[in-house]
C-alpha cells in the first residue's frame, strides 16, 4: 500500500521552501496531500515565541541560522535571498493555492510563489505579483482574484491552519506520515524517509 504524506506549508518560510523542493523530488515514493496554511495564524494562536525571538534575537544563533540556511540552499540547488519585506502577509498567496489546485497546478503555483518571494525579492502580498504568477500558469486572473477574497477560500485556509493546530502542529513545514507520525522542519525529511524506504 502506498505511503501517504500530508504536507502543511506556507510559502513565507524559507525552510518550507527547502522542504517543499525535497518532497517534490521524491517522485512516486509517496502519495502527497498538499495542505496550504497560514503560519502567522499559528504563531498568533499558539506559538507567539516566534515573535519574541524576532524582537530580541540571539545574534550568534541568528548568524548560524543564516549560514545553515545557505548551506541547505546550496545543497538543494535552490536560491534563497533576504526579502525586502519580511515577514510577509502570505494570506492571499496561500488562498491562491486552493484555486491553483482546482486546475491541478498547485505544485507549479507554489513553486512560483516560493521563487518570487525567496529568489526574486517580490512582495507576494501584492496583487500585481500574484497576477504575474497566475498568468504564467495560464490561469484566469479575474476568477483567481475574486476567489481569493471570497469567504469560501478564506475558510479553506483557516480550516487547514486550525486542523494543523488541532493535530499538534506549531509551524511550517509540518508533515504527517501515514496519518499520525508528525515531523517538523526541513531537516527531518531524511528521518521520515528512513521509516518507509
Amino acid at each position: 500500500m502506498m505511503n501517504k504524506l500530508e504536507f502543511y506549508y506556507d510559502c513565507s518560510s524559507p525552510w518550507t521552501y527547502l522542504a517543499f523542493e525535497q518532497v517534490c523530488r521524491l517522485g512516486d515514493a509517496l502519495e502527497i496531500s498538499w495542505k496550504p496554511i497560514l503560519v502567522g495564524g499559528i504563531f498568533n494562536s499558539i506559538n507567539p515565541s516566534v515573535y519574541a525571538a524576532r524582537e530580541n534575537p540571539i545574534q550568534a544563533k541568528l548568524n548560524y541560522a543564516q549560514k545553515d540556511l545557505q548551506d541547505w540552499a546550496k545543497a538543494l540547488n535552490v536560491q534563497i535571498g533576504s526579502p525586502s519585506v519580511f515577514p510577509v502577509n502570505s494570506a492571499k498567496a496561500m488562498r491562491g493555492a486552493f484555486v491553483a489546485a482546482e486546475e491541478s497546478k498547485l505544485v507549479m503555483y507554489s513553486r512560483l510563489i516560493f521563487k518570487a518571494y525567496w529568489e526574486d525579492d517580490e512582495d507576494i502580498s501584492q496583487l500585481p505579483i500574484l497576477k504575474s504568477v497566475v498568468e504564467a500558469l495560464q490561469l484566469n486572473w479575474e476568477d483567481f482574484a475574486t476567489k481569493i477574497e471570497s469567504p469560501r477560500y478564506k475558510g479553506l485556509l483557516r480550516q487547514n491552519t486550525d486542523e494543523l493546530i488541532d493535530r499538534g502542529g506549531f509551524g511550517s513545514p509540518t508533515y504527517f506520515l501515514n496519518g499520525s507520525d508528525m515531523f517538523f522542519g526541513n531537516d527531518r525529511i531524511d528521518l521520515m524517509l528512513k521509516k518507509i524506504l
